[in-house]
């Protein structure tokens, strides 16, 4: 006889998204005891979402563990987002609501969210980003991505939870591709973990896994460290907010809202915020 297994009920939604169907796609588990971290990346892998985020809720506390296609993740920008903004809708109230969500590691983050007109809109306060050097090798950087020639701005390592290389550009956007099989081993030897592609000019931007394979639709945690690099260098000004985008090239338009605030010598902390769709609900049954 076989045993029967616990099953897990999930929300679809589309993240930095105006209406369902464009926007970074999401799968929220709004309770995943029970669950291994084994088992949540083998769920994350069947649903094919570029990230899941698995909640765990307990005496008030909510307790967050993200998963990409590969592996944990220690932070991640749009998942969190549209968490909050699920427990939002689900809490069934139209107040303003603050969600204080815990990381591995011992990290927590704040969400805002809020309804209006019918949809649901989250703000996820990123803190202090680190601004961790510079890079020199920049004809092996735009070599790597099939890029031209970079804009006049530095290569920059930037963490508010993942290293990214922001790699400003200026145009050539639509040709981006990884050409090199050791990407990830390059960055790493860098200091970073991810690179992120920014066009200086138009304010948008492109992220691949390191392997090439996926596109990302929206990044909300690199979105946090370009943020910091555009007040550094002049791009944007202290507590106005800038409108990031990403996904054209894909056929996913998103929308990432962008606010640093501090100086350009001292960027006390980056907000990321966007609206948040929902596209429907599932189960899955325990891998």
């Amino acid at each position: 006889m076989s045993l029967i297994k616990q099953t897990f009920n999930f929300i679809h939604c589309d993240v930095f998204a105006c209406e369902p169907y464009s926007g970074n796609s999401l799968a929220v588990f709004p309770e995943s005891k029970g669950l291994s971290g084994d088992q949540m990346l083998t769920i994350t892998q069947e649903l094919r979402h570029f990230e899941s985020i698995f909640l765990k809720q307990t005496n008030g506390r909510i307790c967050a563990q993200v998963f990409d296609l590969f592996k944990e993740l220690p932070f991640a920008g749009h998942p969190i987002i549209g968490a909050a903004c699920i427990l939002h809708k689900q809490s069934g109230t139209d107040s303003e609501r603050i969600w204080t969500i815990e990381l591995p590691a011992g990290r927590s983050v704040q969400v805002t969210t809020e309804y209006r007109d019918g949809r649901y809109f989250g703000t996820l306060d990123q803190g202090r980003p680190k601004m961790l050097g510079t890079v020199e090798e920049r004809a092996e950087i735009a070599q790597a991505f099939n890029l031209g020639a970079l804009a006049d701005l530095p290569l920059e390592v930037i963490s508010t939870g993942l290293k990214y290389l922001v790699v400003p550009v200026d145009g050539g956007l639509a040709d981006a591709h990884i050409t090199v099989p050791d990407l990830e081993t390059k960055l790493n030897g860098l200091g970073a973990e991810f690179a992120y592609l920014f066009d200086v000019g138009t304010f948008e931007g492109r992220h691949w896994n390191n392997d090439g394979i996926m596109e990302d639709v929206a990044t909300g945690s690199a979105a946090g460290v370009v943020g910091a690099y555009a007040l550094k260098h002049g791009l944007a000004q202290p507590s106005e907010s800038v409108l990031l985008k990403q996904g054209h090239f894909m056929g996913r338009p998103s929308a990432l809202i962008v606010t640093p605030f501090g100086t350009s010598g001292n960027v006390e902390r980056v907000t990321v915020a966007g609206e948040v769709a929902f596209v429907g609900q599932g189960e899955v049954i325990a891998p």
